[in-house]
């Protein structure tokens, strides 16, 4: 490796680590403000772990940089059950709705924040590929209609087709059983009316499931555009483009709990991630603002899954004191919490080690191998 790519990895690593921080940090921060609204003494606020290097008190909070710069924590007085001692400014002394907010806050902070990168990006230009025919598959109805590679796809059946999005998204919509779709294409100088019957096609989607589809056989050119939009339109855009994600995450996470995805192929913990975002990062700055509004928004609604260990598990605790009058015992908290520590470094380790094969070159190097066996068979 040369010097020029040891110096890539570096900044890569340096970036990588840098947006990790911010939205831990904003996670912590979300829950500072609920927590000082909440009458809650926070101890600490700290930029980085382990030991404290310099900081300041503000307001009875020590504000602090310390010694491991990734990410962050926050200290509330009380937060441990074992270690409460009955005062008013204690999280385990205030009630119980107070409590839900400093716990939910960290990930609707994430959740928001997510929000605004992709207000932005939508704002500054988001990267959309044209409406510019690349490909045109053979034996497919687009081929036999007379699509031509080159050939921009103006409307489709009366709906505007401005980008390959809305071509997908019209297909789709506009397909009927036997009917025939009315495409308007711009040739060169000319514009044309072509009819085509799409195929239905069955294919695989994103969560691995067998799907029935209106195919015409078309595959767009590698032209990416820039589309930017005025701040009302990008926070319309941005907030659906969120809520889209979002919902595909929860499926995500139903169909690996009830195994109808493999979790191998599916899932990608802080090493895919970093190996994405580095990714992201060399082709410029919107691609990276891109990943990490999709970071943030996984980082909110991980962290509110009801799993102790997690916001989410503390908010169900809250919950079953809320039905029985009553806290669970701090024996029963903390037996319930070590068996989910347990759980979820399983689970981490797991996820690390497939993040391994399929992203480091260990991974590379191991698959080689297995090729090279299998061939000698």
């Amino acid at each position: 490796m040369g010097a020029r790519g040891g110096v890539e990895i570096l900044l890569t690593a340096i970036i990588v680590i840098f947006v990790f921080s911010v939205l831990i940090l904003i996670h912590e921060a979300g829950h500072l403000v609920a927590a000082k609204r909440a009458g809650v003494k926070v101890e600490a606020f700290s930029l980085g772990f382990g030991k404290r290097l310099c900081g300041k008190e503000i307001g009875g909070t020590d504000y602090r940089i310390s010694m491991l710069p990734f990410g962050g924590y926050l200290r509330m007085a009380g937060e441990d059950p074992s270690e409460a001692s009955g005062g008013t400014d204690e999280l385990a002394s205030k009630p119980v709705g107070k409590r839900f907010w400093v716990m939910a806050s960290g990930a609707l902070t994430n959740y928001v924040f997510a929000f605004i990168l992709f207000s932005v990006v939508f704002m500054a230009g988001i990267p959309t590929l044209s409406n510019e025919v690349g490909e045109v598959l053979k034996g497919y109805p687009g081929e036999a209609s007379g699509i031509k590679v080159g050939d921009k796809i103006l409307s489709i059946s009366g709906s505007g087709t401005e980008y390959w999005d809305d071509i997908v998204e019209a297909i789709k919509k506009r397909s009927l059983p036997g009917e025939k779709l009315d495409i308007e294409i711009e040739r060169g100088a000319r514009v044309l009316s072509i009819k085509v019957t799409p195929n239905i096609s069955t294919i695989t989607n994103i969560f691995g499931q067998k799907i029935s589809r209106p195919m015409v056989g078309i595959a767009p050119k590698n032209k990416i555009i820039s589309v930017s939009y005025n701040p009302v339109q990008a926070m319309y855009h941005g907030g659906k483009r969120l809520l889209v994600l979002s919902g595909m995450t929860y499926k995500g996470i139903w169909m690996l709990i009830t195994g109808g995805m493999p979790m191998k192929t599916s899932v990608s913990g802080p090493i895919g991630i970093a190996h994405l975002m580095g990714q992201a990062a060399e082709l410029g700055i919107i691609p990276l603002l891109l990943i990490t509004a999709h970071v943030s928004m996984a980082l909110a609604i991980f962290n509110l899954l009801p799993f102790p260990v997690l916001d989410g598990g503390h908010i169900i605790f809250l919950v079953m004191e809320k039905i029985k009058g009553r806290p669970l015992s701090v024996k029963v908290q903390e037996w319930i919490t070590q068996i989910a520590v347990f759980a979820l470094i399983t689970f981490a380790v797991m996820v690390s080690w497939n993040d391994i094969v399929k992203f480091t070159p260990l991974g590379d190097r191991a698959n080689s191998e297995v090729k090279v066996e299998e061939a000698g068979k």
